[in-house]
C-alpha cells in the first residue's frame, strides 16, 4: 500500500515566470524610444560665446549643425592649429559647406526641406573671416535661415 503525505500548510507556491519576457520586452522598448544617440564627436574646440537674449529652438529635426573652431590637441598634428569647419564627424574645408548643406537637405523629409535652419556652433575665439566665408557658402545654396548657438549669460563675459 502507498503512503500518502499531507501537504504542509506554510509552503509558498513557486514564482511564475510566464510574464517575464513581456516585462523584458516592455523595458527594452521603453529604453529604445527614450534614448538619444550621440550626434557627432566634437573635433574642434567649441567654447560658445555668451548672449543675454537667447531663444531655444523647438524642433531638432529641422536643424543642420556646423561647428567651427581650432582643432583639439589630438588632431592638431594632422590638421594644424588654424580654425577649421567640422561637418558631421569630419574636419573639412569651407568650400565643402555648400555641398554638405545640399546633401543634408536631400536626406530630410520633403515637407521640411524648405524650413531647415543652419545652426552655427562657433568657438568664441574663431576669426570672423571664417564665419563670413561659411555664410557666403550658405548664401550660394540658398540656406538663409541661420542660427548662432550661444550660452546664456552677459555679453560682457566674452
Amino acid at each position: 500500500m502507498a503512503k500518502f503525505t499531507k501537504k504542509k500548510k506554510g509552503e509558498l507556491p513557486p514564482v511564475s515566470t510566464a510574464s517575464l519576457p513581456d516585462i523584458v520586452f516592455m523595458l527594452l522598448f521603453f529604453f529604445m524610444t527614450v534614448t538619444t544617440m550621440k550626434d557627432s564627436e566634437l573635433k574642434v574646440i567649441n567654447e560658445l560665446p555668451y548672449a543675454d537674449q537667447v531663444q531655444k529652438l523647438d524642433k531638432k529635426d529641422r536643424i543642420i549643425y556646423i561647428y567651427a573652431g581650432k582643432p583639439h590637441e589630438r588632431y592638431r598634428a594632422t590638421y594644424g592649429s588654424a580654425a577649421k569647419v567640422q561637418l558631421n564627424d569630419q574636419l573639412r574645408d569651407v568650400k565643402d559647406v555648400g555641398a554638405y548643406i545640399l546633401e543634408e537637405r536631400a536626406g530630410r523629409r520633403p515637407e521640411i526641406q524648405n524650413v531647415l535652419t543652419t545652426a552655427l556652433k562657433v568657438d568664441k575665439e574663431t576669426n570672423m573671416g571664417l564665419i563670413s566665408d561659411i555664410k557666403q557658402q550658405l548664401r550660394d545654396v540658398n540656406a538663409l535661415k541661420i542660427n548662432y548657438t550661444t550660452r546664456v549669460g552677459e555679453a560682457s563675459q566674452n
